[in-house]
């Protein structure tokens, strides 16, 4: 059986979800995943590794049924409940799936899907009001089968499949549980999507496998998030830098005996995480001079789950992202794939039993991603100081203008110090004579400043050649669904302003 599902057999009258105001324990996430795996089956022993595609809200329902998709030895396709139909059409037709399941919710969204695609469907409402027969005989599942494939976000290219064996997920579960140090007496509260390495492994599976108790909320709103925290229950949250800074902006809106509320609350946490984009600085230091915590800033993949973390018990080094998790091996590689030494940078190249299987019916692609067994993740980044720090990703983050390579991360952190600067994006932008220029999105506070009078600041703060050349004013950045800024959607606003 599979450890994550063993697990629970210790932990059956602990509550293992709560959502929508109720409470889930083991005991019932092991009886629906067993229906939910028995109607899967029909009259098969084995799915043999079939594509199960599924899309319900954040919810015991969820748990149950990727549980379910597995007890049954089916690989998981977890669908993004906000994508517009042609992604999801996309990603059934991509994974060549034999079925989804689904709830009445998004019943519209799918039904389309069952005319062009021979699918199962498969409610999961009905499923799970069935009485049960007697107990369905279940296959035994080995480790090296394959278990699930979450799709990239796609912001560098066609979204992949990634396929991860249950080795490799227990191998994620694992490194995070022993390094963040997670016990059954945790509670967290998950407010990240599904279909998502940071939601599905980072909080629900460690979690899970630790007997702990993972919440959900219906809906995502900032308010609702510290009505959980005033409960005094959560303590652990994990988040993108998008979340960090709405509430930030929220709780500054708060009366001070709101605050105050909210405040003895963090007592409670030990541990809060940022990932999933880069964190700014200054949302690090505003939200450790609300909550008393400093975020533990890490670094993964949909690839490989997570990688590189800041330590749990340790000194968090400001825009820097740690070592490597336990069982995890990094190295930093120059453009030959030769390791570099301390103070180099080079990109991230990571080796362990947590890296993916492949990219779904995508050999090539999964062989060029791999350099003497190191998969080549095409972030850049340098080991200095006892620390690694990331300068940005390969494609979109490293910018080549007159011979430099110029790290929009650096700039964007910069450009976030100015007083009439909310937020800001930096990418490159196509040039003849100097192969890219810089060019800056900034979302202003004020309307009244002038991108000279920002020029002329930065001639203070950053070299000549580090200084946007072009400048959009925009009213918000264009971001996925994780807040991630789609620095191809934005260069693509820049070329299309330059050929006007």
């Amino acid at each position: 059986m599979i450890n994550l599902i063993e697990n629970a057999f210790n932990h059956l009258d602990r509550i293992a979800i709560r959502n929508n105001h109720r409470n889930y324990t083991y005991r019932q996430v092991l009886k629906e995943s067993e229906k939910i795996a028995s109607a899967l089956l029909e009259d098969k022993v084995d799915l043999n590794e079939a594509r199960i595609a599924f899309i319900v809200a954040p919810s015991f329902e969820y748990a149950c049924i990727q549980w379910g998709i597995w007890r049954a030895g089916g690989i998981a396709v977890p669908l993004c409940v906000k994508h517009p139909f042609d992604a999801i059409k996309y990603v059934i037709e991509d994974a060549q799936a034999e079925a989804v399941v689904f709830s009445y919710g998004y019943r519209a969204l799918i039904e389309p899907l069952f005319q062009d695609f021979e699918l199962r469907r498969i409610p999961i409402e009905a499923v799970m009001l069935s009485v049960g027969e007697e107990k369905p005989r279940l296959p035994q599942i080995s480790l090296d089968r394959r278990g699930m494939i979450i799709y990239t976000s796609g912001t560098t290219g066609k979204a992949k499949g990634v396929v991860s064996t249950h080795q490799n997920i227990e191998a994620q579960i694992k490194s995070l549980v022993t390094s963040w140090e997670w016990t059954k007496e945790d509670h967290i509260l998950n407010i990240l999507p599904l279909h998502h390495v940071h939601g599905i492994i980072n909080i629900l599976s460690c979690a899970l496998w630790s007997g702990a108790c993972c919440e959900f909320l219906e809906k995502f709103e900032v308010k609702k998030v510290f009505d959980v925290f005033c409960r005094q229950e959560v303590n652990l949250f994990m988040a993108v830098p998008t979340i960090y800074y709405r509430l930030i902006h929220y709780w500054k809106e708060l009366t001070a005996t709101d605050q105050q509320k909210i405040a003895a609350s963090f007592k409670n946490f030990r541990l809060m995480v940022s990932g999933s984009a880069a964190l700014p600085i200054s949302t690090l230091d505003e939200w450790e001079k609300i909550s008393g915590h400093t975020l533990l800033e890490r670094y993964g993949m949909t690839e490989m789950g997570m990688a590189i973390s800041n330590p749990y018990r340790g000194t968090r080094k400001p825009g820097h992202i740690g070592v490597a998790l336990a069982g995890v091996t990094i190295r930093i590689a120059d453009e030959n794939n030769h390791t570099v030494v301390d103070g180099i940078s080079g990109e991230i190249q990571v080796k362990g039993p947590n890296v993916f299987k492949e990219y779904w019916k995508k050999p090539s692609e999964t062989e060029g991603s791999f350099i003497d067994g190191w998969f080549k993740t095409g972030d850049i980044a340098v080991f200095e100081k006892g620390s690694y720090k990331i300068l940005g990703r390969n494609s979109v983050d490293i910018i080549k203008s007159g011979g430099y390579k110029i790290s929009t991360l650096e700039i964007e952190e910069v450009l976030r110090k100015h007083s009439a600067i909310e937020d800001c994006a930096v990418v490159g932008i196509p040039d003849e004579e100097w192969g890219e220029i810089i060019g800056a999105s900034l979302i202003m506070t004020r309307d009244q400043e002038t991108t000279t009078a920002i020029k002329e600041w930065l001639k203070d703060k950053l070299p000549g050649y580090k200084i946007p050349r072009k400048y959009l004013i925009q009213t918000d950045l264009p971001r996925n669904v994780m807040g991630k800024v789609t620095k191809k959607a934005l260069q693509k606003l820049f070329i299309e302003g330059a050929n006007k």
